[in-house]
């Protein structure tokens, strides 16, 4: 998983990934779930060409960061906002080995997470975000369910329920709330994702 893979990905446009979609509906639903609110600051790990970022915009949140190792990719939704773009910060970092200089209220990841089948980038994943979240914050995830996708982009991928991601991030996180979604992709294949939000605890 290497920025030239993403980046020779996203070079096919942004509908052509799978994952792409218009509208985060499911990520706002979570948001919704969690209490978050638009005076949270929020980094969307992955973001990329997501649509996310200007959906929160318009809900009035005004503290957003975009990761993501593609610049290919965020090109897309930088320039898809326009001059709102200035309204958010935008960083090209691979999350295994980024160091935040920050903490966040909210962690997002939607197709990130699911990408890491080696148990050293999870952990290398898992530190960068506990560096990078505020006690008492939250993390919303969308994964590739059970019976998702075992391969994407080219690459293998792993596959989870809300109870095998809470096993995943330790005992420093508590399930606060799940879902499913049966995304369509552009192309009308049908992906089950898995949602999970959790609250980090207090110390």
């Amino acid at each position: 998983m290497t920025a030239a893979h993403w980046n020779e990905v996203y070079a096919a446009g942004e509908t052509a990934n799978s994952w792409f979609q218009w509208h985060p509906h499911m990520s706002l639903r979570m948001f919704d779930t969690a209490g978050i609110r638009a005076d949270d600051s929020v980094v969307d790990v992955g973001g990329g060409a997501s649509p996310l970022a200007g959906a929160l915009l318009e809900r009035g949140f005004a503290d957003i960061t975009v990761l993501d190792i593609s610049a290919t990719g965020m090109t897309y939704a930088r320039e898809r906002l326009g001059d709102r773009a200035e309204h958010v910060e935008w960083l090209v970092a691979d999350v295994r080995t980024w160091e935040p200089w920050r903490r966040y209220r909210v962690w997002h990841d939607r197709a990130v997470f699911h990408f890491l089948t080696a148990a050293e980038d999870r952990r290398q994943y898992l530190q960068a975000m506990d560096a990078a979240t505020e006690p008492e914050g939250i993390a919303v995830f969308g994964c590739f369910a059970h019976d998702g996708p075992r391969h994407c982009s080219g690459l293998p991928v792993a596959r989870y329920s809300s109870l095998d991601l809470a096993d995943q991030l330790g005992t420093q996180w508590t399930l606060i709330g799940h879902a499913r979604e049966q995304h369509v992709s552009p192309a009308g294949l049908v992906q089950p994702y898995c949602w999970t939000a959790l609250r980090k605890h207090p110390y």
